[in-house]
């Protein structure tokens, strides 16, 4: 089959697969093990079969991902050196290690495979031969330009890098000049860019023609000095992709000519053309901040209080998926969280649901328990002492089908030492009909009103995400004695037997939790916590944000959001260690922001 190419006979990007021939620490970075080198042998085309590769041009980048990865998208990396190998192609690339798929594109070994799609958008247009060239790079951007110059002549060019600490990626380049900088001294002059190179600079160097790529405060900064000195820029952008073939529009920038797809009519630009916008927010950082800028050394607070309840830490065990902390005891030091809400109640003893309970989709579980346990009496003889003799706060989370089986599960345990209740009201109430009691909010009232009259524990009540006015639920609950608000219950969801053709789980539809839900169950916490705010302070009750919390970064989303705490569930199947590594995430970001306690960025977002 023929290769595709443009009008003017340029390759097509296209889909292939590639063969890692080596991936280790790129040396020279700092910190060490942050930027790796990754280099492919591209091998086939998988969309026509081919093995006649296209070798990119200096500029160009790819959506790359491995064969066997976690994560949704390829991600978009630059070319940072590259050769034809027969009809294969020798593709170097240099790698920030920052999220989890750039994490996983570190992590490859030899002989792994990788998926591409590329060689995509433009390149850098070669100076013409009266040109004095100057070149820019800015940590990680330092891989495409040290490329581009890699392909003009030695001697024929100044090189500008500019990094925070250390330098790396200069092995390919044989400048007449090379220029480094360090914000922090460590190598070549001390400074970033405009310590080595200003517009008064670019006129007395008399260059006619700049290229640059580094980080978007640089290239605004290049852009401008340019423009002083009259000469003209290209500048390579960075914007995060989705296809990188220029189909969904997800990275288009801002130009002087309208919107521009940085996949597509990028990454390469004229610089005269680019609209840089200041950014509209600036890094938040805590008390221990001095007015230096330097953070000093403290161990903070993590302590959290929900209705007159102190919590060690933030991090609650989900009830469901924890059983009653003990299951967990030997697997980690579960003492070290904040809190454990115990398996679903009932006044009496329940079998739970027939047939298959489990089903597993992509970043996330659909289950179909059906509150199976051994009944509250039980619970309060047997479970409860070896909860209550943890250091976490016990939740006994209460469910029910009627209002009078609520009442009685609740008088119950107002008679122990059980420190808080969280009442479940995605329960379903038998004598409306089967309507969950947290799907109306006359239900929800009513339910937590009759549990509110017959107990003195604090009261935490549990809402569904399938609620049609989840907002008027929360108030009325609040009306009605809540003490506190948790969110959110799983959503409802089904999956289809292909054998059978009939529906997995016995009753048709089951509560689906994981990764997968965590940005709706952020918004839905944030829309309750935005109109809670809106409140006088005294009439305001905490709420405690789940769903989908799988690392401490998403625990810092829900409480920037404004959550008191929050609750993790469904992650600690895929890895049990995962609340222990939120509590630490929390304190390491906190010493690294300066946030001396959790209320400190407790609701920025709002």
């Amino acid at each position: 089959m023929k290769k595709l190419t443009n009008c003017k006979g340029d390759p097509l990007p296209i889909f292939g697969k590639g063969i890692v021939t080596h991936c280790d620490v790129e040396p020279g970075a700092v910190p060490f093990d942050s930027v790796w080198n990754l280099k492919v042998l591209m091998v086939s085309d998988l969309s026509t079969g081919s093995s006649d590769i296209p070798v990119p041009e200096a500029g160009q980048f790819y959506m790359i991902r491995s064969a066997k990865s976690g994560v949704l998208l390829g991600r978009p990396i630059s070319v940072y050196m590259s050769r034809k190998a027969g009809e294969a192609a020798h593709i170097e690339f240099l790698i920030l290690k920052k999220g989890k798929g750039t994490q996983e594109l570190c992590a490859l070994k030899k002989n792994d495979e990788v998926e591409l799609i590329g060689p995509t958008g433009n390149s850098f247009p070669a100076p013409q031969k009266t040109d004095k060239v100057c070149i820019v790079g800015g940590g990680i951007g330092v891989a495409p330009v040290a490329g581009f110059a890699s392909t003009l002549a030695p001697k024929s060019y100044d090189f500008f890098a500019s990094f925070k600490s250390g330098s790396y990626g200069l092995e390919y380049i044989k400048a007449n000049e090379l220029t480094v900088t360090t914000d922090d001294g460590s190598v070549g002059l001390h400074g970033m860019l405009p310590a080595a190179l200003t517009a008064q600079t670019l006129k007395e160097k008399g260059y006619t023609v700049l290229y640059a790529c580094g980080p978007t405060p640089m290239l605004a900064y290049v852009q401008k000095i340019c423009l002083d000195a009259g000469v003209q820029s290209y500048l390579s952008m960075e914007k995060n992709m989705a296809c990188g073939v220029g189909a969904c529009l997800g990275c288009t920038i801002t130009t002087t000519e309208g919107n521009k797809r940085c996949c597509k009519d990028g990454p390469v630009f004229k610089g005269e053309i680019l609209q840089f916008e200041p950014p509209k927010n600036k890094p938040v950082f805590g008390s221990a901040r001095g007015n230096d800028g330097k953070i000093a050394e403290f161990e903070p607070d993590l302590s959290v209080n929900i209705a007159g309840i102190r919590f060690e830490n933030p991090v609650i065990a989900a009830s469901g998926t924890f059983g009653y902390g003990s299951e967990y005891s030997t697997i980690f030091d579960v003492n070290k969280l904040g809190g454990i809400c115990s398996k679903g109640l009932t006044l009496l003893a329940r079998p739970g649901n027939t047939g298959v309970r489990l089903v597993e989709t992509p970043s996330g579980l659909i289950n179909s328990i059906g509150l199976e346990n051994p009944g509250i009496e039980h619970f309060i003889e047997h479970e409860l002492p070896s909860m209550l003799a943890l250091k976490p706060v016990t939740i006994a989370n209460l469910s029910g089908s009627s209002i009078e089986t609520y009442v009685d599960g609740a008088k119950l345990l107002d008679k122990t030492a059980v420190p808080m209740i969280e009442l479940n009201i995605s329960c379903p109430n038998v004598k409306a009909g089967g309507m969950g009691f947290g799907m109306d909010c006359e239900l929800a009232s009513t339910v937590t009103r009759a549990v509110r009259e017959v107990t003195k524990k604090p009261l935490m009540v549990k809402l569904t995400p399938n609620a049609p006015d989840l907002i008027g639920i929360a108030m009325a609950v609040r009306e009605a004695g809540a003490d506190a608000i948790s969110l959110v219950n799983t959503f409802q969801a089904m999956s289809i037997d292909l054998n059978t053709g009939r529906p997995v789980f016995d009753n048709i539809r089951a509560g689906f939790s994981g990764p997968a839900v965590k940005p709706i169950a952020l918004r839905m916490v944030y829309d309750v916590i935005q109109v809670m705010n809106k409140l006088p302070e005294s009439e305001r009750i905490p709420v405690v944000g789940l769903g989908g919390i799988s690392c401490w970064q998403d625990a810092v989303e829900f409480l920037m959001a404004g959550a008191a705490a929050i609750q993790v569930g469904t992650a600690t199947f895929a890895d049990p260690y995962t609340m222990i590594e939120i509590v630490k995430g929390l304190s390491d970001y906190m010493k690294q922001k300066g946030f001396k306690s959790i209320k400190e960025f407790r609701g920025l977002a709002q």
